[in-house]
């Protein structure tokens, strides 16, 4: 198997390891709750494994193509935004659920949607050319935006202290590695060779975690299914309108096909297991609820995305303008 079909067969991967950690989860739960202490080191390995495949110094050439960035970052950090604040006000009453919400619908995926993005075809190569631009906005915005959208809860629900530990060791800490390891790596053969077995490593990764989260978490999203039943509804809402909200940035703009398939598959597919450190990082009393609320939506977006790969190229621009 080479890496690129491992990359390209790398949803019904997730499909059956979803499916195999739910089974496991149900029918084993004792044993799969053992899983928790796994989750903080997989998905260490995870942010390390996928950044070394975003090219952080190649950075200007995610700024070359100034239409497709301006489109990206409009549908991105403008008008999504707006839509999961106007879909997130009736949560507001069940700070948990909002938070967790927020946290996942304002964060664009950085990682599998550029699989997508090739299935969909869209351009992949722009879309991962794009990447570290994403998610450098958005680790800088998203304090900002739950500020705003959380209001007067934003001190209760959100404590400092956890968050920016769970940010810095899961999030800052791999990023600088990667950078690092990717720099030495064009003087060091030893890197290089290090820096090409870790290319191999994403897809396993995405897939242990996913394994050790949904297998650890599955109970506790059946025990609180009541509780996250007012939230289904903003996700299958964002389900349907965020594809609207990258087609109408892509329109603005005047992009071709490929490229504005592109901008809608990164407006409606999100970064769920890169915030899930910061959900675990909440203060307990709303840590578990806003955690499988991360969760569910993971679940959610991935029958999505199978919906969004045959409608995608269907609907946008499908005379290839």
């Amino acid at each position: 198997m080479t890496r690129d079909s491992l990359e390209h067969n790398q949803i019904p991967l997730y499909f059956v390891v979803v499916l195999l950690a739910i089974i496991f989860g149900l029918l084993a739960p004792s044993l799969a709750q053992g899983l928790n202490v796994l989750v903080t080191p997989a998905i260490a390995v995870l942010m390390y494994a996928m950044f070394l495949q975003i090219p952080f110094l190649e950075l200007r050439q995610g700024l070359g193509n100034r239409r497709f960035l301006s489109a990206l970052l409009l549908a991105n950090f403008i008008l999504v935004p707006l839509l999961v604040w106007a879909l997130t006000r009736g949560l507001v009453e069940r700070p948990a659920l909002l938070v967790g919400a927020l946290l996942v619908l304002l964060t664009p995926c950085i990682d599998y949607v550029v699989v997508f993005t090739h299935i969909g075809k869209g351009d992949s190569r722009l879309m991962l050319a794009a990447t570290p631009v994403l998610l450098l906005l958005q680790l800088a915005l998203l304090p900002v935006y739950l500020g705003l959208m959380l209001g007067a809860q934003s001190d209760v629900v959100v404590a400092a202290g956890p968050f920016v530990e769970a940010f810095l060791l899961l999030i800052v800490v791999p990023m600088v590695l990667a950078v690092l390891t990717t720099s030495l790596a064009k003087k060091s053969a030893t890197v290089g060779a290090w820096n090409n077995a870790w290319a191999w490593l994403p897809v396993p990764a995405m897939a242990l975690v996913l394994l050790v989260v949904i297998g650890s978490q599955i109970t506790s999203v059946v025990r609180d299914i009541n509780f996250l039943v007012p939230v289904l509804p903003v996700y299958v809402g964002f389900l349907v309108l965020a594809p609207l909200m990258g087609m109408l940035a892509s329109r603005v703009f005047a992009l071709p096909a490929a490229t504005a398939r592109a901008v809608t598959f990164s407006a409606s597919t999100r970064n769920s297991l890169v915030v899930l450190p910061l959900a675990l990082a909440l203060p307990e009393e709303v840590r578990g609820l806003a955690a499988t609320a991360v969760i569910l939506q993971t679940l959610v977006e991935l029958i999505g995305e199978l919906l969004y790969i045959r409608l995608i190229p269907a609907l946008v621009w499908p005379a290839g303008r």
